[in-house]
């Protein structure tokens, strides 16, 4: 696809470096002080899934690789994979936990995902940008709270705990942010 500067990437992103093929878990552009400014990329590789944190200098590039992307639908989880099924062909896809562990606590079955490929294996699973998720668990609303900077832990149907503004409540649907595990908004019923 060709190289791009770092300062491009993005979560979900597929690149090459030093010759490995890697996959944006996380970019954050940091400027100290009267220093150059860099890119704070952790990224996990492809080939055997361990990720490390890399600073890279603002002006440097690295080569996009290419993903074949299919979607399709999750199911269920079985025995330390994740099930996702192809909607055309109804062929079942085994996902292994390692690769779902940034995203499972925002995996909901009948969730439609992105699988992606390079040369016909599986190098990622890129879920919606938001999802729709509910509140099990998190203090009572304050009476008359508004938006202000304080905000509470709640628990959610899938078991991740995220930080939510007072005024929400128990059993209420809220949208999350998949890429950043944000409170986004109230979802009306």
């Amino acid at each position: 696809m060709g190289m791009i500067n770092v300062t491009e990437l993005r979560k979900g992103m597929i690149f090459r470096w030093e010759g490995e093929l890697y996959r944006v878990a996380e970019t954050q552009h940091v400027t100290p002080g009267n220093w150059r400014g860099m890119v704070q990329c952790k990224m996990k590789s492809v080939k055997t899934g361990s990720t490390k944190q890399q600073r890279f200098g603002t002006g440097e590039k690295v080569e996009q690789v290419g993903s074949e992307a299919r979607e399709m639908e999750y199911l269920y989880e079985s025995g330390g994979s994740y099930v996702f099924m192809d909607q055309n062909t109804y062929e079942e896809h085994n996902v292994p936990a390692e690769m779902m562990e940034d995203s499972k606590g925002f995996l909901l079955p009948n969730t439609m995902c992105q699988l992606q490929y390079i040369d016909g294996g599986l190098v990622g699973v890129d879920l919606p940008t938001t999802v729709n998720l509910r509140v099990t668990d998190t203090e009572p609303a304050l009476k008359g709270a508004t938006v202000t900077n304080q905000q509470k832990s709640a628990t959610l149907e899938t078991g991740v705990q995220i930080k939510v503004p007072p005024f929400v409540d128990k059993g209420e649907l809220i949208k999350v942010d998949t890429r950043t595990g944000e409170y986004m908004e109230r979802v009306k019923e």
